[in-house]
């Protein structure tokens, strides 16, 4: 089908207000292959991938190696519920090895969201408690259950009455944590840690196995959801292990799927299992039509399989301290660019907020909308330059859209990285100012609704 036709069915039958919006910044390119960091339009322009899927890219693109992972299960059936799947065997007795603690017992899923729903059930079933504590500013999923410990009022409000009694922390503040403990009523504490959708922020050193200990004094369970930081983003093969935490369930998916398949699990110990599943009366309280099929196992163990033989979490780190040493070094040049924070290949820039314009305007439309831009989507103008003007892909952060995201396929090359780091520069060395950079976009997107 040719772009027009493709927006027009988009646009009367999914997201009208959605593909309004991708429009406006032109993200709305018709792409027509991809492979690795690169993705290519129909004219055959290249684009460097930049975003990564919100981190379900670690391999890139159709990495050819999964792909004949694929051709070598086509022909086994797929799904099968009167069998049990070797393949999901072996990826939960490899997962058992590899995530830290004594977790051993995985339940396969879809996707993040239904991840961080089978742990909440879990939590419940074990404790026989009611109560969720996360932290503000979080981001766990829009499903029901995981929407209830997702810290932004935008997404919980058009949908209350959620998951109750669920309560928001800060992020950080064990204070905080312990004084809704204290009362012996919560199931979990749920907890990233590294926020993502939050503005890549690190937790202050020693929170999370401090965390841990409170939940044990308390009788609650610590469940770490690693959707995005997993399978080696932050330079180790999960971000806990930074602080040798050992949650007592932990939620994955992105990744897991090595860029093809969807694919989600939750992982926890023996003890929690049983407790919870571990009698034929309760064996099918929680379950999947399609988790742990047979296309997303045999995807997910050579995902395992290439991020260990590749080295891609040495490698990460090395390629995260490059890239992170450059940004900092563009941050002193630039006042535009307020921070530069994260761990590995999970990076995040924080673009400064202006004033409000009093600048002289044809319209007062358009001096609300440069306004608005300024103080709520500098991140977007910002990979909007990117984007139109250096073809390098990247997002703002849903929580904190200021920022933008930086988390490109593990395996970027440094080549790739200097292209990146030269175009931000050219976009921030030709921005001396804010009403520049929001003119800009706004002379663009003004274009499109003219259009």
């Amino acid at each position: 089908m040719q772009q027009a036709k493709v927006k027009e069915l988009h646009t009367d039958y999914l997201n009208a207000s959605l593909v309004t919006l991708l429009s406006l910044i032109n993200f709305d390119t018709p792409f027509v292959s991809a492979q690795g960091v690169s993705v290519y339009d129909e004219c055959g322009n290249e684009y460097l991938d930049f975003l990564g899927a919100y981190g379900a890219l670690n391999l890139g693109h159709n990495h050819p190696h999964i792909m004949e992972a694929l051709d070598k299960v086509q022909s086994l059936p797929n799904l099968l519920q009167c069998s049990i799947n070797g393949l999901a065997a072996a990826l939960a007795k490899n997962l058992s090895h590899l995530t830290p603690g004594n977790l051993k017992r995985s339940f396969f899923c879809n996707s993040g969201a239904e991840a961080v729903e089978g742990a909440l059930k879990l939590a419940r079933i074990v404790t026989g408690k009611p109560k969720f504590v996360y932290c503000n500013n979080s981001f766990h999923g829009k499903t029901f259950g995981a929407l209830s410990v997702t810290g932004r009022e935008k997404y919980q409000a058009p949908f209350r009455p959620l998951l109750n009694p669920s309560v928001g922390v800060p992020f950080g503040d064990l204070d905080s944590l312990q004084e809704q403990l204290r009362e012996n009523d919560v199931a979990a504490f749920i907890v990233e840690p590294i926020q993502g959708e939050g503005g890549i922020i690190e937790p202050p050193k020693g929170y999370l196995t401090q965390a841990k200990k409170l939940c044990a004094h308390y009788d609650a369970l610590l469940i770490a959801d690693e959707v995005q930081t997993g399978f080696g983003r932050t330079g180790t093969f999960f971000a806990c292990e930074t602080e040798n935490l050992q949650p007592d369930i932990l939620c994955l998916a992105k990744s897991l799927g090595g860029g093809i398949m969807p694919m989600g699990a939750y992982i926890t110990t023996d003890e929690i299992w049983r407790s919870a599943y571990g009698t034929m009366e309760k064996a099918l309280l929680h379950t999947s039509t399609f988790g742990g099929n047979t296309t997303a196992c045999a995807v997910a163990l050579k995902t395992i399989e290439l991020i260990q033989s590749q080295n891609l979490c040495q490698e990460t780190q090395e390629k995260g301290s490059y890239l992170i040493t450059h940004l900092n070094n563009l941050k002193k040049k630039y006042p535009l660019l307020k921070d530069v924070r994260g761990r590995g290949l999970m990076v995040g820039l924080e673009f400064q907020q202006p004033e409000k314009s009093s600048g002289k305007f044809s319209l007062r439309f358009t001096r609300n909308v440069v306004n608005k831009l300024a103080q709520e989507y500098m991140g977007s103008l910002v990979a909007g330059e990117l984007f139109n003007k250096h073809r390098i892909i990247t997002a703002y952060t849903l929580n904190n859209p200021n920022v933008i995201r930086i988390e490109p396929p593990l395996i970027v090359t440094y080549e790739q990285l200097d292209r990146f780091l030269n175009a931000l520069e050219s976009v921030l060395s030709s921005h001396t100012g804010f009403l520049s950079m929001v003119g800009s976009g706004t002379k663009s997107i003004l274009a499109k609704m003219r259009n």
